[in-house]
């Protein structure tokens, strides 16, 4: 990956009360090595994979959500711009835009429906090196308590389109898959049924993997827990699992039935 278009995901990076820990858990799991960005930036983990960054791995933040999660990062050209737009669809931020040293410029922001989401203008860094790979991010959606807002808030920030298909997880519910100049770059659904009720919405992110039941296996050999075990979906095999400090994620392995 050279570069990411406005509104499309770019970067995940994992809020996590032990980040020794779960760097140990993902190396195991996606075989990767990490860098350490020094005391300036928090001692924030850079993981790499084929000499790529891949995502990030942090303390986690104490205003933030209690458990774990993977965030997921937007590409914006103008980060201070679509922080205005958030806050007139109806979102909050929660981190004002930033200059992340030479980095880039972030902003942590909620849609109307509570799902956080981080904003990434690049410069020094440019989101991940490597998408759609095993042991990188393949795609990302908003599981959202009300979908039809989340829609329509996202399609007034970053001018989302949508194609609008039965959710393959429950085909009396809609699949919004969100395109961008034509392609699809992630979606939008209400939440299904191995989420627990009451929970806040929340972007989804999925890591590829060459083999979804021996990823799985092993994330269970981590310390972490099989929430759905692997099973053919419409784009690959794939399990939803959670790491051993409770993260969600689904792996999946394009290809495999």
């Amino acid at each position: 990956m050279t570069g990411y278009r406005d509104g499309v995901p770019c970067w995940v990076d994992l809020g996590t009360p032990d980040v020794g820990r779960a760097k140990d858990f993902y190396a195991a799991l996606f075989g990767w090595d990490y860098v350490d960005t020094g005391e300036e930036s928090g001692h924030y983990q850079l993981a790499i994979l084929k000499g790529k960054t891949v995502g990030g791995i942090m303390e986690q933040q104490p205003d933030w959500p209690a458990q774990s999660a993977w965030m997921t990062y937007l590409w914006t050209d103008d980060a201070d711009g679509t922080a205005q737009k958030i806050l007139d669809a109806g979102g909050a931020l929660l981190m004002e835009p930033m200059d992340v040293m030479d980095q880039g410029r972030m902003a942590i922001a909620n849609d109307p429906a509570g799902a956080m989401f981080g904003l990434w203008q690049g410069r020094g860094h440019l989101g991940s090196g490597l998408a759609n790979e095993p042991g990188a991010f393949t795609w990302n959606d908003n599981l959202s308590t009300d979908p039809l807002a989340a829609r329509e808030f996202y399609g007034h920030v970053f001018g989302y389109e949508y194609e609008v298909v039965a959710d393959p997880s429950d085909p009396s519910s809609e699949y919004a898959m969100i395109k961008v100049d034509g392609r699809p770059v992630g979606g939008i659904a209400g939440q299904p049924s191995y989420i627990p009720a009451g929970t806040p919405s929340y972007w989804n992110t999925y890591f590829s993997v060459d083999d979804a039941d021996g990823a799985a296996r092993k994330a269970e050999q981590g310390g972490g827990a099989v929430v759905v075990p692997a099973a053919p979906a419409p784009y690959g095999r794939q399990a939803v699992v959670r790491d051993d400090s409770g993260a969600l994620m689904v792996l999946v392995a394009s290809g495999e039935g």
